[in-house]
């Protein structure tokens, strides 16, 4: 994966900008594809292209007043096994980013839009398959705190019912506490817990009033309810809460279903009940685990989009007043991209 530099107005690859915001330091680049279809007030404009699979993107704010305009596209890290995360320290003086097993850190030049030449290993230990993206956010309300988001081992991971597993879960990290001496954090024993159960929260953002932490999650797939099949349906993608970093001790290590309860989106399953759209529940019901133990013991998604949709990014404007989550769009039904 590499690390690039693009604008000081946003690195999206297809950049949705309000008509008032102009960007004189962006070049002109022609799309080969169609025009995208707009909201009201709204224009499109490609800023960068000829990227290979770019997975995520930051706005870097640290040099915006500068006189120094970087090329873009131009690649400010090399390494293979980065695959996804990156977040900028407070101070704007330290890059963060992520592979599947570790977060690390370089420091950070943005006037001259440079890093170090050598990395600094933070947080370890965060090996597994199928989902091995690792989402970082840098909180804005308790400086220093790093959230990290790691997914599960397989579409139903049995051993994320246990905590000591470390999978599906989100965590935060105070790098305050890190000296020229200290070891690397490992995921799976340290750090604070966030939430647990959570398939695979790709994207995750604080808004920036309250400081509540927001994730979107993407579950599972092939499904079954009682045998029946109803995985074309079900269960639906999640946006979840999980509290502000400062005042959430109610929130923190609260368990939000997976890899035994999901979102309803359709309510056309067997032994529907009560159930409705958003409402939580299991696929094989029995006395020990059913939909009474998901809605009273699992803490449901605040919103439940349509199945399959695969949220990958949650965004707030800065008053807080709306939020932006983008959607992959489905692998398993083209017709609902």
């Amino acid at each position: 994966m590499r690390i690039h530099s693009t604008s000081s107005i946003s690195p999206l690859l297809h950049a949705l900008v309000q008509t008032a915001v102009s960007a004189p330091n962006c070049p002109i680049l022609q799309p080969s594809y169609g025009t995208p279809i707009l909201g009201t007030g709204w224009t499109a404009r490609l800023i960068a292209q000829g990227l290979d699979d770019p997975r995520d993107n930051y706005l870097n704010k640290f040099n915006l007043s500068t006189n120094h305009i970087p090329k873009f596209g131009e690649a400010l890290l090399t390494h293979l096994w980065l695959n996804h995360g990156i977040a900028i320290s407070n101070d704007g003086k330290t890059i963060y980013a992520s592979s599947s097993e570790s977060v690390y850190s370089w420091a950070y030049d943005a006037a001259a839009v440079s890093v170090s030449g050598t990395n600094r290993t933070l947080i370890t230990g965060m090996s597994n398959d199928d989902h091995t993206t690792r989402t970082l956010l840098m909180s804005q309300k308790e400086p220093g705190t790093l959230v990290v988001c790691r997914g599960s081992n397989s579409n139903i991971d049995i051993e994320a019912e246990s905590l000591d597993s470390g999978h599906s879960q989100i965590k935060t990290f105070n790098l305050n506490n890190l000296t020229s001496g200290s070891t690397p954090y490992n995921f799976t024993t340290e750090g604070t817990l966030l939430g647990w159960g959570l398939r695979n929260s790709v994207g995750i953002a604080e808004e920036p009033l309250t400081g509540g932490i927001y994730s979107v999650e993407n579950s599972a797939d092939d499904i079954d309810r009682n045998g029946v099949d109803i995985h074309e349906n079900n269960p639906g993608e999640e946006m979840n809460y999980h509290g502000s970093l400062a005042s959430s001790i109610e929130w923190k290590g609260n368990n939000y279903g997976y890899p035994n309860c999901f979102a309803l989106w359709n309510t056309s399953i067997p032994d529907l009940g009560d159930l409705i759209t958003g409402s939580q529940f299991t696929m094989d019901p029995n006395s020990t685990l059913n939909d009474t133990t998901c809605s009273s013991e699992r803490i449901p998604p605040r919103l439940t989009f349509q199945a399959h949709m695969a949220p990958l990014d949650i965004i707030f404007t800065p008053d807080g007043s709306s939020a932006y989550i983008s959607f992959h769009g489905s692998w398993y039904f083209p017709f609902l991209s």
